[in-house]
């Protein structure tokens, strides 16, 4: 009970800030008319009223954030706002289940974009933007978010930082205080987002699309207002912009931060994930356009170059756009897709994955492992560009590798226990658990998650809460040892 008490005023002021994120669906509604507006309202005052008593009925407990509390306000925020953020979505979609309802939120915050709704056309524009919202939101963190405005309050930061913060390496810090470090990061977020924008309506988008697939983009989580998604269009600049975009938001925005800060791009040449990230994304987008081309599923190369490029991209970074349906392609082309999916992106990124930096110092490890076999004696120290790693950072990687195993076995086996086909329980836990939306047969990008049942919507929702907050954090506090004192 005591860790509930200690993160309940951090949570307060999360839940008040997230609140005021009703104001952008609450604009459009009133701009177009959608009758969505009385929803939008009661769902923010019905939010920042909880979020207010939480705050106020714990203001006297004074206590600096430990690593435990951190790790509880992280799930504790993202499963609550989730549910929080379900309000609109209930109220002006009565057919719609809370399983649903609760999987679409947690689709956005997760930034993974799966969705269980369908005539996404005709769905309230004000309900639309709220979902690409909460992608965006969730891309760089509510934690983060709250993270500059909790030491005002006289609550540390550091461990939220920590606990949300993707990729192995946490400790690193870009600026000396970890308010700045998450102000900067916003900014950058921000604006790299503006120039999406205007890049997207410059390609031919209207503004509201513009503003839409500008959250999903940005956030990696591939929401559309459209069922075709960016096949709607039919638009080579569109996707052109869409491509550029996913790119930028799949490396890492600490690099992006040193970058604009210094004025300079040797960040990027020095980051060893970003060359790595866009050398396998590229290649991959030839490889497969010359793989689809060999097998006459498109006339030309160029054809299947740009079908190849805009979906390798988009699957790569964990976006989920689609703008085909590429279920249709011969099955090593998806594959190597969903493959990619799996470590593709960047940490510090708004993707989800393994991350690149964690597969790349496997294969350092596994190259000392060929040292160690073929020269028992040598000494060979993990490095990356240059730099020694620690071999607790090796170990906590291959432990994160074991646990990420067995979470995508496990849950595989519980999908096709269901009754669900394997290759749709498969793709469907991994597309869910790397935060990548769509995935094959059953639950390909010309469908939705609607077809599964209750139990299988469940397990995906976990899927991708444990993808989101890699694992550990999530379950960590299913432990005895954590709620002990």
């Amino acid at each position: 009970m005591k860790p509930l008490l200690a993160v309940l005023r951090p949570l307060g002021v999360i839940g008040m800030v997230m609140s005021l994120s009703h104001l952008v669906p609450i604009t459009v509604s009133l701009i177009y008319g959608d009758g969505a507006l009385r929803a939008f309202c009661v769902s923010m005052l019905f939010n920042f009223m909880v979020a207010m008593i939480a705050f106020f009925a714990t203001r006297s407990i004074k206590h600096e954030l430990k690593p435990r509390d951190g790790m509880l306000l992280v799930v504790l925020a993202w499963t609550g706002g989730a549910a929080f953020a379900t309000l609109p979505l209930l109220m002006m979609i009565p057919e719609l289940s809370f399983t649903d309802a609760y999987f679409e939120t947690i689709s956005g915050l997760t930034t993974t974009g799966a969705t269980v709704l369908s005539d996404l056309d005709k769905l309230a524009p004000s309900l639309n933007i709220w979902r690409a919202l909460l992608v965006w939101l969730g891309g760089m963190g509510l934690i983060v978010l709250a993270v500059a405005v909790l030491p005002l309050l006289g609550i540390g930061g550091r461990q939220l930082f920590r606990a949300e913060t993707p990729g192995p390496m946490k400790d690193s810090q870009l600026t000396p205080r970890i308010t700045e470090t998450a102000k900067g990061l916003w900014v950058v977020y921000a604006s790299i987002s503006l120039l999406c924008v205007i890049a997207f309506r410059l390609a031919g988008m209207n503004w509201f699309d513009a503003f839409m697939h500008m959250f999903s983009t940005m956030g990696l989580g591939g929401f559309s207002s459209h069922d075709a998604s960016f096949g709607f269009w039919n638009s080579p600049a569109i996707e052109a912009v869409a491509i550029a975009f996913m790119l930028v938001a799949g490396i890492n925005f600490g690099t992006h931060f040193v970058a604009l800060q210094r004025r300079t791009l040797t960040p990027y040449t020095r980051d060893p994930e970003a060359g790595m990230f866009l050398l396998v994304t590229l290649a991959s987008c030839v490889g497969i356009a010359a793989y689809l081309y060999t097998m006459n599923t498109y006339s030309t190369f160029w054809e299947a170059l740009r079908f190849a490029s805009f979906n390798v991209v988009s699957i790569a970074t964990t976006t989920g756009f689609a703008n085909t349906d590429y279920n249709l392609w011969p099955m090593f082309a998806p594959l190597w897709m969903l493959f990619l999916c799996c470590f593709a992106s960047c940490s510090g990124s708004t993707g989800g994955g393994i991350k690149m930096i964690r597969a790349q110092l496997l294969y350092v490890q596994v190259n000392r492992e060929y040292i160690k076999l073929l020269h028992p004696r040598a000494v060979s120290p993990a490095k990356l560009s240059g730099q020694v790693i620690e071999n607790k950072v090796i170990f906590s990687i291959l432990a994160f590798m074991f646990v990420y195993v067995c979470c995508i076995v496990f849950m595989t086996l519980l999908m096709v226990a269901s009754g669900l086909d394997f290759i749709s329980a498969f793709s469907a836990v991994v597309a869910c658990i790397n935060n990548t939306g769509p995935g094959l047969n059953k639950v390909g990008p010309a469908t939705t998650y609607a077809v599964l049942t209750d139990f299988q919507t469940w397990v995906c929702t976990f899927a991708m809460l444990l993808g989101r907050l890699e694992l550990f954090t999530l379950l960590i506090i299913f432990t005895p040892a954590f709620w002990r004192r």
